[in-house]
């Protein structure tokens, strides 16, 4: 998924939210809800044509809804301008909303023809609209409109969706059924929750928003969501004193590296470092010593134990503990241990493991599950964990407190304070094994440099994200390393020169 970052604003609404403020924001400006609604059609009709210059038939699925009849504005505006259009709209026993229905009288006194769901789709269609379901799919689309989105899916022509494909769920992201795979979506007033995780980043297409005029309501209302991407780089990461020196930039300890996992707790050491920390220590197995300080000569390496830990949580500003611990006694001593040091902290991995087996709750503490570990952590499965990203992540800070990063496809931060973030940055080609490790050593370099446990978490999801995304952009997704981020992310994190050509 990609979107018109330009346009696409930071804040972003509970899907039940907006739909009950509209009316409010209408009536702010003395319009109708289908002075709204034209002006919805219009912006759709604009982009598309702008996008989608030289298609001549125009194929608009409407259902039974007002998304139907945004659907109803554009097909009007679209034979207007001499396009051939072909408008399909769904039958129901129930009576249009008066929007809607406003907007298919005017369609049919335009000479509009309304044909049914059946109807043969004519071969010259070059651009579908998809308006048949809005924001408030609760359920699996119904078989006879199931029927229609796989027949959009399969044709050639591509699919401009108004305000969301249809199918998915606005405030989940999930797809219970047949979804809309769409080229592009253009969402009307505010961002929903939904077009920025789970099943959105497949079927979403290049994400488009207009606030239809609303801007200045929407800036005077309050969201505890937010959308987090590489714009905000320059705020977080500032240029640096030039008399500044490395106790100014954090001191970490790292803690992990079980036999056979010197590589995880390798990569979270390095990603530390190339995050900015001053200086890093990295407490492992005797045997990884030797092989983790040739490979990284700037990491601090010691045999964890009991004496090296105590003096190493003392010096420390800020420590991570998880990567490659595993679960036996060596692991569980060190992390009983921490758990008990009052300092910024990230678990991860094995850490979170324990965690799920003897649950507590401590402020000073980001978490940072993927999708498996959050359903142990919650004793649920993971489809649960997948059905509601945001409830879950929600559902862990309450649980467990502190801030809890829920990785995966649209990652989701959430604090106690009750904001969320989602994190609009990365791609496909990040699923792959250590990229975990390298973000729990990002978001650790950016505690010890003093960040909030928060601003840490999401600042360091960015990054991650970005820096992956400068590989894809380059070399494509597949094949895509983890070690492979430690190049671009200290471009990322110095995004005072990030456009220094670096051929």
């Amino acid at each position: 998924m990609t979107r018109n970052s330009a346009s696409i604003p930071h804040s972003v609404w509970a899907a039940d939210d907006l739909r009950r403020a509209e009316k409010e924001a209408a009536d702010s400006l003395g319009m109708t809800l289908f002075e709204l609604m034209l002006r919805a059609g219009d912006a759709a009709f604009t982009l598309a044509r702008e996008i989608y210059p030289t298609t001549s038939h125009w194929l608009i699925l409407c259902g039974h809804g007002n998304n139907g009849g945004d659907g109803y504005v554009v097909a009007r505006l679209a034979q207007a301008a001499g396009i051939n259009v072909t408008l399909l709209a769904q039958e129901s026993d129930k009576p249009l909303p008066e929007e809607a229905h406003a907007a298919r009288e005017a369609w049919l006194n335009a000479g509009g023809v309304i044909h049914s769901p059946q109807t043969v789709w004519p071969e010259e269609t070059d651009l579908i609209i998809d308006a048949l379901l809005g924001t408030g799919l609760q359920s699996a689309p119904r078989e006879n409109i199931a029927r229609l989105i796989e027949l959009a899916n399969l044709h050639s022509a591509p699919i401009f969706a108004l305000d969301i494909p249809s199918g998915l769920n606005a405030q989940t992201g999930t797809a219970p059924g047949a979804v809309i795979h769409a080229a592009h979506t253009l969402t009307f007033i505010a961002l929903k929750p939904g077009l920025l995780t789970g099943k959105a980043r497949d079927v979403v297409g290049r994400l488009h928003h207009h606030a239809l005029g609303l801007e200045r309501w929407l800036e005077a209302q309050t969201t505890d969501i937010y959308r987090a991407d590489v714009s905000q780089l320059a705020a977080w990461f500032p240029p640096r004193r030039p008399t500044s020196h490395k106790g100014d930039h954090g001191k970490l300890v790292i803690i992990g590296g079980d036999h056979g996992t010197a590589g995880a707790i390798r990569m979270t050491g390095e990603a530390a470092l190339r995050a900015g920390a001053g200086l890093v220590r990295v407490l492992t197995r005797i045997e990884n010593v030797a092989p983790i300080i040739t490979a990284r000569p700037e990491l601090m390496v010691h045999e964890l134990t009991p004496d090296i830990l105590d003096e190493s949580l003392q010096w420390a500003d800020a420590v991570v503990i998880g990567p490659g611990l595993g679960q036996s006694a060596w692991g569980k001593q060190a992390l009983r241990k921490v758990e008990n040091v009052n300092k910024p902290m990230l678990w991860d991995a094995d850490a979170l493991n324990l965690l799920a087996i003897n649950p507590d709750k401590r402020h000073n503490r980001v978490l940072t599950p993927h999708p498996g570990e959050a359903a142990r952590l919650l004793n649920c499965r993971i489809t649960e964990i997948e059905a509601d990203r945001l409830l879950s992540a929600q559902r862990l800070v309450k649980r467990y407190g502190g801030v809890v990063v829920l990785k995966g496809a649209g990652t989701v931060a959430a604090c106690e304070a009750g904001a969320i973030t989602l994190i609009d940055a990365g791609n496909a080609g990040m699923a792959s094994g250590g990229m975990g490790d390298v973000l729990s050593g990002i978001i650790g370099a950016l505690l010890g440099q003093a960040f909030s446990l928060y601003d840490a978490a999401c600042a360091g999801c960015v990054a991650h994200g970005a820096a992956a995304d400068e590989l894809a952009a380059r070399f494509g997704t597949r094949g895509m390393l983890a070690t492979d981020l430690f190049s671009t992310l200290r471009r990322v994190v110095n995004p005072d020169v990030i456009d220094v050509d670096h051929d």
